[in-house]
């Protein structure tokens, strides 16, 4: 049985919608040639198969790579110059790329200078595509470390382009390989070109190229502005969960590419210092013993007048009866809550953080089968473990064999769970910068990393 194939079994299995015909798609590909054929670090594999994670690090580098500088025929430098006069089509900007420059060196004949220009130009474009226009600076609270650099590298991309004779299609090979990337570049065609929604179309785009361009063949993805948790197979939904995510401020959620390691099932929470003593829980713990057994609280304090205060497992645990181990620095991960009537809220932007999902314990339910099942025969096993573990109460990690990426991400412009390209509301203000920046002239020689501090996020006790 094949990765899809059986990844729907499962979804079917647990109760969830399979949509009719997903299962005759393929995975997604890669576009360019083997990288061991262009001198390229990384594995396909790595990109594309279900049972290797994404992996969202930068890897050494011990390969020789092909120089940014090759030689230009004059057909190729005018297929260069067509691609930068339409490439507005894809959501970036013709005057970024110096077209009068490069058909002056086209005028001058082929030789070193055209080499020069030209090469310098298509890199300049295959960094826009793959990586992105808009710098780091300009995004805020943007912790992710695209690979694709690395796994596409831009002078093997030039090699291929050259050697094909096909520069348009190059560049359409480090370009996002998802859907909704499609959806917005065929909206961006119907909108009037310097309009509002001419340029939020514009930075949503951008903000796709910032992810890897293959998300891998099963995820979970969340739009925080969209207040939704997709889990997807293939690039289609096979299931929403409503969320509730982090307050405007410090607290706002950060976008994020992380692994899901496990499942914690009736987890415990040590409450942070913020709470304990920034607003007097732990004071209060000590001086009402009976309230605090009954809301399942142990203080201790220590000789130095340090309170901690940890919540057991139970039903009125602030991360309810799970949550999705996913390590980060940031101590962002999605999970249960007891405060279920807030999901009927519209707009759920309420804790310190991390991100609340309705319909927790299915989702738990879920990934343990996904990320530990090798055939159809492992499920009732998997699913009266985890059902036996959750009944009795205790604290309980429960591995996941096979991580699966998880993606936080922040689109005001997109399509939504419904299949419907709408509008978000920019909860946190984050379209600004991206917006300022792409009025701005290009910046070459970007940094790949944030240089914003991780803060570390901790969920609370709001009920409202």
């Amino acid at each position: 049985m094949n990765k899809t194939a059986f990844s729907l079994l499962l979804l079917a299995s647990t109760g969830l919608a399979v949509p009719t015909g997903l299962g005759a798609q393929e995975m997604p590909t890669n576009l360019l040639p083997d990288p061991q054929e262009n001198d390229q670090t990384g594995d396909d594999e790595a990109v594309t198969s279900s049972a290797v994670p994404i992996d969202m690090t930068s890897q050494p580098v011990v390969q020789k790579f092909d120089p940014v500088v090759q030689q230009w025929s004059l057909a190729n430098a005018e297929a260069l110059a067509n691609v930068i006069e339409g490439i507005s089509s894809e959501g970036l900007i013709p005057a970024d790329y110096d077209l009068p420059g490069l058909r002056a060196q086209i005028a001058a004949g082929p030789g070193p200078m055209l080499d020069q220009e030209a090469s310098r130009r298509f890199v300049w474009l295959v960094e826009d595509m793959r990586d992105g226009r808009t710098p780091m600076e300009s995004r805020k609270q943007w912790f992710v470390m695209d690979p694709d650099a690395d796994r596409y590298r831009s002078g093997a991309v030039l090699k291929q382009a050259l050697t094909d004779g096909d520069i348009a299609g190059a560049l359409q090979s480090v370009a996002p390989l998802h859907p909704d990337y499609a959806a917005l570049r065929d909206e961006l065609a119907k909108a009037q070109p310097g309009t509002k929604r001419y340029k939020l179309i514009q930075a949503n785009m951008d903000r796709w190229r910032w992810l890897p361009r293959d998300l891998g063949h099963q995820y979970l993805i969340t739009n925080v502005p969209e207040y939704q948790l997709r889990l997807t197979v293939n690039d289609k939904i096979m299931r929403t969960y409503r969320t509730i995510v982090g307050a405007p401020g410090r607290t706002a959620t950060p976008q994020l590419a992380e692994s899901v390691e496990g499942v914690i099932l009736n987890p415990t929470w040590t409450v942070p210092q913020s709470i304990v003593k920034g607003e007097g829980l732990g004071e209060r713990v000590l001086a009402n013993p009976s309230w605090a057994s009954s809301k399942g609280y142990k203080a201790t304090k220590g000789a130095n007048g340090y309170i901690s205060v940890v919540q057991g497992p139970g039903p009125g645990n602030a991360l309810g009866r799970m949550k999705l181990d996913m390590p980060n620095p940031h101590a962002i991960f999605f999970h249960d809550t007891p405060a279920k009537s807030l999901f009927a809220r519209d707009v759920r932007a309420l804790s310190h953080g991390c991100i609340r999902v309705q319909g927790a314990r299915e989702l738990a339910m879920t990934m343990a089968m996904l990320g530990n099942a090798e055939s159809r025969e492992d499920l009732p096993a998997i699913q009266q473990e985890v059902s036996e573990i959750t009944a009795s109460g205790k604290y309980t990690r429960y591995p996941m064999e096979k991580q699966w990426p998880a993606y936080i991400t922040y689109f005001t412009y997109g399509v939504d769970v419904n299949g419907e390209l709408r509008q978000f509301d920019d909860i946190y203000g984050r379209d600004a910068p991206v917006l300022a920046a792409l009025d701005a002239p290009r910046q070459d020689d970007r940094a790949r990393e944030t240089s914003e501090e991780a803060v570390e996020i901790v969920d609370d006790l709001q009920t409202s």
